[in-house]
């Protein structure tokens, strides 16, 4: 019954869909019938009237030719002198009697233009190039006149030239009469004709050349289409037709008519784009489409009610028998565990499909039935299961009776979990579970947990459990050493290359730090660019050099990253055990006291501990513990500080121009401590900018006691540039002193412009705009690069000491120190001379033509009020005196 049904609906809905496509079909086929239709009536009405317009042009212009020889020309000069006159200018523009008439032009029979309709009078222009010129030339016995479309050159515009042989009494060629219609007036009357916005009109000639278009195409006008399949029917053929092609023009499927003219090498052609001509064919078919899909639907929802209501009757009850033994096998299927169920014959009574997949078994072979045994057997040929069958069948069937976990290892490498239980009829109920990507994830974590994630290196927590079991075979009698080991600069690579090359940096010299050790040996990352490595069983001090050696030969290799070849070194502490200590911790932080002790004295080496170096990291611990403490315990005159002043004198006139100003820290305990100590450590726990600020406010304030010639001089500190405030903070001080600006001098060293040259530069820029001198600090002893003190605007440089010291010597620095006061006087600066002590230094750089110098030899770094009792008396005899 049902099949009925469902047949006879069938029918009716291949009908309805057969009988719509019909009807859609035949739609089409009118709506281009229509427009076919319509563009050749179009076509022959533009036929009919540009055949009459130019006929009625051809008439003006035969007329014309008649009237000009009745006036009795009988030369070819004769003709030039009658037609070159207003008079003939005039006559010609009467000519122009309607709206396609366009431009008449007389051309005598050297192709000069001698008159025509436009201004007066004709300009002067040449035709004798021109192609339409020269085939009438050539005409002897015909009396024909030529179509083209040329660019005119009277106009700059394109237009359709009608021209006609002017002949004399005897045949003579007297010169050529043309008219000129530009496409514009063509395509004002296409307009008029116009079928839609996707319709076309244009004329052509018949070689092809378009003429005139609507809507307008100016850049298309003149062009040739030659291979458009319109025009290449008229190359065989006169009769007019309409086809269906894409537009050569604007690439649009069109269906088009053409038309020839009558007596005129000039087609015709209307198009209209297809999908213009189907727009409302397509509305049609949608209307039609949709009432199809409606009564489609209506007959299939019908027999749908008829058809349910039919199978409701009859599988009421089957879908009650089922439902619990498909809700049973949807579970058994969808478990992530493979599963079997035996009787207790030991037979299969169920078997879901992720065990057959789990051992890539046969389902037509594991079927309700089957034995275990053939089960492991079906195993054993397909490879999932290795060993005695018998012997694994008799295991498992003496543990039926109670639940029991085992794991197994399959052929492939992957690890299985089984579990069976006990059921109440005597078999059993197996689970088999792949756990291998478990135990992969675990063991990856507890490698993750372990391991260093870039160099894949044993990391700080299995470094120092590798480190603590190697501790209690030193106990039992042996040494161990532990190398940390810095990697030199790497800071650096890593902010002006990048963190990937850094990376790669890091997993090279892992690679190779693996290679420079035994296979008991021990190689670790700390950290960022911190590596340690535990050497075992050491039986001389020469074990541990030897390894230090292939190290350092192994790490200055260049290294290849990404595209860099880069060189690098290392700082590397070593601690032994038991000498240095059997305490993990001890014996850690006395390698990192040896490595720092290694960075202290240049980098680049290795070094043992030695018992002082825990002293004088406690000492330096004290050191800034102390120095914090005085920084924000009650300001930081009562933490000690003071600002002592070391004048500068001008070493022509041997008077104080200046003093600069110098930090100095009496602790309460330990008295005097020397800036050296306490400024490196200041600038690592980050307190120098608060020191620099404190300098900056008292010095200016002292300043404003001296005398209004005198300037202050103070050193500013990397660190101080690293932030954009400093030229607020120095305006700042200099108005709540009162200090006038060009009294204040900066003193800067090439630190600050080695760490980032273009923001030193700008904030240089900023506190030269103050008002503000700069002075860059020991020259010579950095990079010394030349080129800052060309990008640079530096108003001082200041000579370090090294250079002054050994300046009377015959071997002395006397040239260098020559060298750097030329370069500061080519570009005005001045240059003081730092640490004079004697005499004979002193004249000898007033003869080098040094501008100041400061030193023990006029002055020692002096407090505030010493200093000014100083330039109280300060003067010409006073500074001779020094």
């Amino acid at each position: 019954m049902v099949r009925w049904v469902v047949l006879v609906g069938a029918l009716v809905v291949i009908a309805i869909v057969i009988g719509t496509a019909m009807t859609v079909n035949s739609f089409r086929q009118r709506a281009l019938d229509n427009s076919k239709r319509e563009l050749e009536n179009t076509v022959l009405l533009l036929q009919n009237h540009f055949d009459q317009q130019f006929q009625e042009l051809q008439r003006i212009q035969k007329g014309l030719r008649a009237q000009l020889l009745t006036d009795g020309i009988m030369t070819p000069e004769s003709f030039t002198n009658a037609l070159s006159g207003f008079e003939a200018h005039l006559m010609l523009k009467s000519k122009l009697d309607d709206e396609f008439a366009g431009e008449l032009t007389v051309i005598d029979a050297n192709g000069q233009l001698i008159n025509w309709s436009g201004s007066w009078p004709a300009p002067e222009a040449s035709m004798a190039d021109r192609e339409y010129f020269q085939l009438i030339k050539e005409q002897t016995f015909r009396d024909e006149e030529i179509v083209r479309p040329v660019f005119s050159k009277l106009t700059g515009r394109w237009k359709t030239v009608f021209a006609r042989r002017i002949n004399g009494p005897k045949g003579e060629f007297f010169g050529v009469i043309t008219r000129g219609i530009e496409p514009a007036h063509m395509e004002k009357f296409f307009a008029s004709v116009s079928l839609g916005d996707n319709a076309t009109v244009a004329m052509f000639h018949r070689n092809g050349a378009l003429l005139a278009r609507y809507p307008t195409d100016e850049g298309a006008v003149g062009r040739v289409f030659s291979g458009s399949p319109l025009l290449e029917h008229l190359r065989h053929s006169n009769e007019p037709t309409t086809i269906r092609t894409v537009s050569p023009i604007d690439n649009v499927d069109r269906l088009g008519s053409v038309r020839l003219l009558r007596d005129f090498p000039i087609a015709l052609i209307a198009t209209a784009s297809i999908n213009g001509v189907l727009a409302d064919w397509r509305n049609q078919t949608k209307f039609l489409i949709i009432l199809a899909a409606g009564s489609t639907l209506f007959v299939t929802g019908f027999l749908f009610v008829i058809i349910r209501h039919i199978r409701r009757q009859s599988a009421s009850a089957q879908r009650e028998l089922t439902l619990e033994k498909n809700r049973l096998g949807t579970a058994i299927n969808n478990m992530t565990q493979g599963l079997l169920l035996f009787d207790a014959d030991a037979r299969v009574v169920v078997c879901n499909q992720r065990y057959l997949d789990m051992y890539g078994l046969s389902a037509d072979v594991i079927v309700p039935g089957l034995p275990f045994r053939g089960v492991i057997a079906h195993r054993k040929e397909t490879g999932s299961f290795v060993g005695d069958i018998d012997a694994y069948v008799d295991a498992v069937m003496r543990d039926v009776g109670r639940s029991n976990t085992q794991f197994m290892q399959t052929s492939d490498g992957r690890s299985i979990q089984i579990s069976s239980q006990p059921v109440a009829d005597g078999g059993w109920v197996a689970t088999h579970e792949d756990i291998t990507e478990r135990r992969e994830a675990e063991e990856r974590i507890a490698h993750l947990a372990h391991y260093d994630a870039l160099t894949d290196l044993p990391n700080r927590t299995l470094f120092r459990n590798e480190l603590e079991r190697e501790l209690k075979r030193v106990a039992r009698g042996t040494q161990c050493a532990v190398l940390y080991i810095d990697i030199d600069e790497f800071k650096s690579i890593n902010d002006s290359l990048g963190h990937p090359v850094g990376d790669e940096l890091l997993k090279e010299i892992a690679r190779r730090l693996r290679l420079c050790v035994r296979g008991s040996d021990v190689v670790a990352r700390l950290g960022g660019d911190e590596f340690a490595i535990v050497q075992t069983n050491v039986g001389a001090h020469s074990d541990i050099t030897d390894l230090v050696g292939r190290i350092y030969a192994a790490i200055r290799e260049p290294h290849e990253c990404l595209g860099h070849r880069l060189l690098t070194d290392a700082s590397i502490g070593i601690a032994m055990a038991p000498r240095d200590g059997t305490d993990l911790d001890e014996l850690l932080k006395n390698a990192d006291l040896a490595m720092y002790g290694a960075k202290a004295e240049g980098r680049r080496t290795f070094r043992f501990f030695e018992p002082q170096m825990d002293a004088k990291a406690k000492a330096r611990r004290m050191l800034e513990l102390d120095l914090r403490q005085a920084v924000t315990d009650g300001g930081f005159a009562a933490g000690g500080f003071a600002v002592h002043y070391q004048p500068l004198l001008d070493l022509r006139s041997d008077s104080v121009v200046g003093c600069e100003a110098l930090l100095r820290w009496q602790h309460p305990e330990r008295g005097m401590i020397s800036p050296a100590d306490f400024i490196p450590v200041a600038e690592e726990i980050g307190v120098i900018n608060q020191l620099g600020e404190w300098v900056l406010a008292t010095a200016c304030q002292e300043a404003t006691n001296w005398p209004d010639d005198v300037r202050i001089a103070i050193n500013v500190s990397p660190a101080q540039f690293r932030g954009a405030s400093l030229p607020l903070k120095v305006a700042a001080a200099l108005a709540a002193s009162g200090l006038p600006a060009q009294r204040l001098e900066l003193e800067i060293t090439e630190a600050v412009l080695i760490r980032d040259d273009e923001t030193a530069l700008g904030i240089m820029q900023d506190l030269r705009e103050l008002g503000v001198r700069i002075a860059l600090d020991d020259f010579g002893t950095g990079y010394s690069s030349l080129s800052y003190l060309q990008r640079f605007p530096f108003d001082k440089i200041k000579i370090d000491r090294s250079f002054v010291t050994d300046i009377a010597d015959a071997h002395g620095s006397s040239s260098i120190v020559q060298a750097v006061v030329n370069i500061a006087a080519s570009r005005k600066m001045t240059t003081t001379a730092e640490g004079v002590e004697t005499q004979p230094q002193k004249e000898l750089l007033r003869a080098l033509g040094c501008t100041e110098m400061q030193g023990y030899l006029f002055s020692k770094p002096k407090p505030a009020a010493e200093v000014r009792e100083l330039l109280g008396r300060s003067g010409p005899r006073a500074g001779a005196a020094a």
